[in-house]
């Protein structure tokens, strides 16, 4: 089996990602792995000039990176026991593109993410990051989905 040193696993906190998770740990622990973990908040829609209430865009970016943090904490304290050689990025950007873009930075041997099962017309729509990821990876990509 082909030894990997760099996983790269990407999240959007959802119950696939955290059932792809469970994939990538396992691997890491196994091949002792850098186990990195991404999460990319979804470039916003810019709602300059449309009347939102109360809050300027700055600060819903602000607030959106926030919670951001937030969950990705949460997630590493509940999720990763006594595992130690990981890291966190959280990034702003197309989700697709900037886990390609990660992947190459860091020249990852894996790249592992859960995958919603779209189809149809939402699929038409909003397309899939892991379809993209898979498509465009240099590197092996393992994608999960719940039964």
């Amino acid at each position: 089996m082909k030894q990997f040193d760099k996983i790269l696993f990407a999240t959007d906190f959802s119950e696939n990602s955290e059932l792809a998770f469970d994939h990538a740990y396992t691997l890491a622990r196994k091949f002792n792995a850098r186990l990195i973990i991404i999460h990319v908040i979804n470039e916003p829609v810019d709602l300059r000039g449309f009347y939102v209430p109360h809050i300027s865009f700055e600060k819903l970016e602000k607030e959106i990176e926030e919670g951001a943090e937030k969950m990705m904490e949460k997630f590493c304290r509940t999720k990763i026991k006594d595992y130690t050689n990981y890291e966190t990025v959280i990034v702003a950007g197309i989700p697709y593109e900037e886990i390609l873009k990660k992947a190459e930075e860091e020249k990852v041997s894996l790249i592992v993410l859960g995958t919603q099962g779209r189809s149809g017309i939402d699929h038409f729509l909003f397309g899939s990051t892991a379809e993209r990821v898979v498509r465009k990876s240099i590197c092996p990509v393992m994608t999960v989905r719940l039964s």
